[in-house]
C-alpha cells in the first residue's frame, strides 16, 4: 500500500476513540455496574462488557473523559457487585465456582436468557478487574477497596474445575445439565483464558493445560501469508487488548519464528486480500473495504439479488476464506487491528468514513454494515446496523489507545498474575525475558496437582 494514500487524521482517531469510550458511561447501570449487551431496548448485560468498561475506565481517566473520583465510583459499584451477589445453583446466584453467567438481568442482575456460566467471558471480567488493580494503586481506602476486590474475584475462579476432568478448558456449565459439550480447542480468543488460568495463585490451569491446546492448532498459508489460522478477524484481537505479545514466543510461535503479535498482523493482512479478490462476489468488498468477524447482521433472511439467491445471517461468527460470509462487514473489527498494521488500517476507516457516513453516530462506529442487502425501503443504499454491542465497543477504546499510547500494554505488563500466566504457559524473550522452555514447564506440573484426564483435550 502506498503510504501516501490519505489516512484517518490524529483528530478524527482520537474523536472516535472519545465517542466510543461514552458508550460505557452513558449506558451502565448505576446501580449495580452493570453494561448492556447492546442498545437494543430491553437487553441484558453482557458481563464481557463489564469487563470492558473496567478497563476503559482508566483509558478515560488518562484521557480526561472523565475523572479519576468518577472512574474509582463506577469501579467499585461493579467489583462490589459481583464480589458480593450470591454464588452457587440456586436460581438468585450470578455464576458459580468464580465464574459467572454470560448474561445478567441489567436491574437484577440476576441471569437472563438461561445463559451458560461462560469461562471465556468471565475471563474478560476478571481482566477488567485486574486492570483496575493495577490502575488504582493510591493508599486511599477506596484504591485499597478495587485492589482487595479485584483480588478476591481473580482468586475465586477455580480453573480446575473449569477442566471438567480433561486438559483443555471447557465453554461453560449449566446448571440444568451441567458442561457443556464444547471445549476451548483451536487458536482463538481463549488465548488470555489460558494465560489468567496458568497464573491463578489459588486453582491454577496445570501447564500440560496450555500445551493441550497449542497442539489443536492449525498453522495455514492464505494468498501468501502463513500464520495460526483463525477465520473470525475478533479472535486474532481480544487478547491483545490486554497483553502485550510483542517480542514474546510461546513453545509454539518460537517453532515459527514469529510472535502472536505478528500472527495478528498477518490475519489483518489476509482479510484485506480476500476483501480484493471477493470470491463471493459481495458488492463493496475492496482492499480498502474489509473486516469480517463477530457481528450483527441482517438477517435471517434470503434475498435475489443480481439474479443470484443470497443468505443473510442476524448476530453469528463471520470468517474467512469459507465463511460464513454473508457481505457484512464490521468497521469495530477494522479499528481494532490498528496497533498490527495502521498502514492498512488508517486509509481504510477514511474510506469508511467517506462512503458510508450513516455508519458513525453518537457512539462512533456502529455495529456492522452489509452494501449487498436492500430492503423496499432503503431502496438499494444496502443495510447498516442500527445498534452498539458493548463487546464492540471495548476493542476499539483500547486498541486505538495502545496504538496512541501503549497504555493498557505498560500497566498489565506489571501485572503479577499476567506475567506469571505468560512465565507457565512457556513464554519469554522481549520484555519478558528469557523462555523457560517446556522443560521448565513440566517441572512445574509436578509441583501442582491436577485433574484427572481421561483424555488430552
Amino acid at each position: 500500500m502506498k503510504m501516501s494514500e490519505p489516512s484517518l487524521s490524529d483528530k478524527e482517531l482520537a474523536q472516535l476513540e472519545r465517542d466510543t469510550f461514552k458508550y460505557f458511561t452513558h449506558e451502565m447501570n448505576p446501580e449495580n455496574g452493570l453494561v448492556p449487551d447492546n442498545t437494543r431496548q430491553d437487553a441484558p448485560s453482557s458481563i464481557a462488557a463489564v469487563g470492558f468498561a473496567l478497563t476503559a475506565y482508566p483509558v478515560g481517566v488518562e484521557r480526561k473523559y472523565l475523572t479519576r473520583a468518577e472512574a474509582i465510583k463506577r469501579s467499585l459499584i461493579t467489583l462490589r457487585f459481583f464480589h458480593d451477589a450470591p454464588q452457587g445453583k440456586g436460581p438468585d446466584a450470578i455464576g458459580y465456582k468464580g465464574f459467572y453467567y454470560h448474561f445478567l438481568n441489567l436491574k437484577t442482575g440476576r441471569r437472563e436468557w438461561k445463559s451458560e456460566v461462560s469461562t471465556i467471558d468471565t475471563t474478560y471480567l476478571l481482566a477488567g478487574a485486574l486492570t483496575a488493580a493495577m490502575y488504582f494503586d493510591r493508599e486511599t481506602r477506596e484504591e485499597r477497596e478495587i485492589r482487595k476486590l479485584a483480588e478476591a474475584l481473580y482468586l475465586r475462579a477455580d480453573w480446575l474445575w473449569a477442566q471438567n476432568r480433561a486438559l483443555t478448558v471447557s465453554h461453560g456449565w449449566k446448571p440444568e445439565r451441567g458442561f457443556i459439550k464444547y471445549r476451548w480447542t483451536g487458536y482463538s480468543e481463549a488465548l488470555i483464558l489460558y494465560i489468567l488460568g496458568l497464573g491463578s495463585p489459588t486453582f491454577p490451569l496445570p501447564p500440560e493445560s496450555y500445551r493441550a491446546w497449542t497442539r489443536t492448532y492449525e498453522w495455514k498459508e492464505l494468498y501468501g501469508h502463513e500464520f495460526v489460522y483463525a477465520g473470525p478477524l475478533f479472535i486474532h484481537q481480544l487478547s491483545h487488548m490486554w497483553i502485550d505479545f510483542r517480542g514474546i514466543q510461546d513453545e509454539y510461535m518460537n517453532g515459527k519464528g514469529i510472535d502472536y503479535f505478528e500472527n495478528t498482523r498477518r490475519a489483518v493482512y489476509v482479510q484485506q486480500a480476500y476483501a480484493l479478490r471477493n470470491p463471493k462476489g459481495f458488492l463493496g468488498y475492496d482492499r480498502l473495504c474489509w473486516g469480517i468477524t463477530a457481528s450483527d447482521g441482517p438477517g435471517p433472511a434470503v434475498r435475489r439479488i443480481n439474479g443470484r439467491t443470497r443468505r443473510f445471517y442476524d448476530y453469528i461468527a463471520r470468517g474467512i476464506p469459507d465463511g460464513p460470509d454473508d457481505g457484512t462487514l464490521a468497521p469495530w473489527a477494522v479499528a481494532a487491528s490498528l496497533p498490527f498494521a495502521p498502514e492498512v488500517v488508517l486509509p481504510t476507516l477514511r474510506q469508511i468514513n467517506q462512503d458510508y457516513p450513516d455508519l458513525t453516530s453518537k457512539y462512533g462506529f456502529k455495529c456492522s454494515y452489509n452494501p449487498t442487502f436492500s430492503s423496499d425501503k432503503q431502496k438499494g443504499k444496502g443495510w447498516v446496523s442500527q445498534g452498539y454491542y458493548g463487546i464492540d465497543q471495548g476493542p476499539v477504546v483500547m486498541m486505538i489507545e495502545n496504538y496512541r499510547s501503549g497504555f493498557v500494554w505498560r500497566l498489565m505488563r506489571q501485572c503479577p498474575h499476567i506475567v506469571n500466566g505468560l512465565r507457565r504457559a512457556g513464554f519469554g524473550g522481549g520484555w519478558l525475558g528469557p523462555r523457560s522452555g517446556f522443560s521448565r514447564l513440566l517441572q512445574d506440573s509436578q509441583e501442582i496437582a491436577s485433574p484427572s484426564a481421561e483424555e488430552a483435550v
